[in-house]
């Protein structure tokens, strides 16, 4: 077997090479004891675990147990058949963004940004816009060729197509951390329609991002990109000169 078929199909490293250890951590709805550890073990097997050991467990009240559960999983990764969103464009600086924008718009380049629904959580799409940023990186407020408005949380659908057509909004980001029953799925594919009937072929860039969200899911969506846990602000605004240059067929 060459080297490259050995790197094509891999297991989990956790003392040697290729032993497939793993280490998982869940809840049951089962008191603290001996039977609930029982129960830990069963499920570990079921899920191939094999052999596998209990390394922690602690009860959570009366009627729950959470454990860490660390045993060998038999199953093995083929990285042929593993499919994912890879960044296409280049990271850039602040200046090479703002440089971007500036020779391709002659303007600055509006972006809106906010919490959809009744997610009330800002932590994400302030990281991404706030100036103070994320990561050690600035967030888009800090490029001069941008200008963000930020619309903060529980924004509804009609208020965000209102504002964003007020501010004639070049990209549009929306950030969904709730997620009870798909809420995060159904109101980004609620804002995306609601952008196409009202803007048509001037709808803006539609961004959408959280943890919860597969970048693959973006079709689905009904948007231009998806982002997850872990963006960085340097990352969306390099998408933004991205797809400004590739709608405009020019060149950076």
């Amino acid at each position: 077997m060459t080297a490259a078929k050995e790197k094509r199909h891999v297991r989990p490293y956790g003392d040697t090479t290729g032993d497939g250890m793993v280490q998982v951590s869940f809840t049951l709805p089962v008191p603290p004891g001996p039977k609930a550890e029982g129960a830990a073990m069963q499920l570990a097997n079921k899920m191939g675990l094999d052999p596998a050991m209990v390394v922690h467990s602690h009860g959570i009240g009366a009627e729950f147990t959470f454990f860490v559960v660390y045993g060998s999983a038999k199953h093995i990764v083929d990285l042929d058949e593993v499919t994912v969103v890879e960044r296409e464009y280049p990271l850039l600086s602040p200046s090479e963004v703002n440089g971007s924008v500036r020779k391709t718009l002659r303007r600055k380049l509006v972006v809106v940004g906010g919490c959809i629904g009744t997610d009330a959580h800002t932590v994400g799409i302030d990281a991404i816009l706030n100036i103070k940023g994320f990561a050690g990186e600035k967030g888009l407020e800090y490029y001069r060729e941008l200008r963000v408005v930020n619309l903060g949380a529980q924004v509804t659908v009609p208020e965000l197509v209102k504002r964003a057509r007020a501010e004639k909004a070049d990209a549009v980001l929306v950030s969904q951390v709730v997620t009870q029953r798909d809420a995060h799925i159904l109101n980004t594919q609620e804002m995306s329609a609601a952008f196409r009937e009202a803007m048509g072929d001037r709808c803006p860039v539609l961004i959408a991002g959280g943890p919860r969200f597969d970048p693959l899911m973006a079709g689905v969506l009904g948007v231009d990109r998806v982002f997850g846990r872990g963006t960085t602000p340097g990352e969306v605004a390099s998408y933004l000169v991205h797809a400004m240059v590739r709608s405009r067929g020019v060149a950076a």
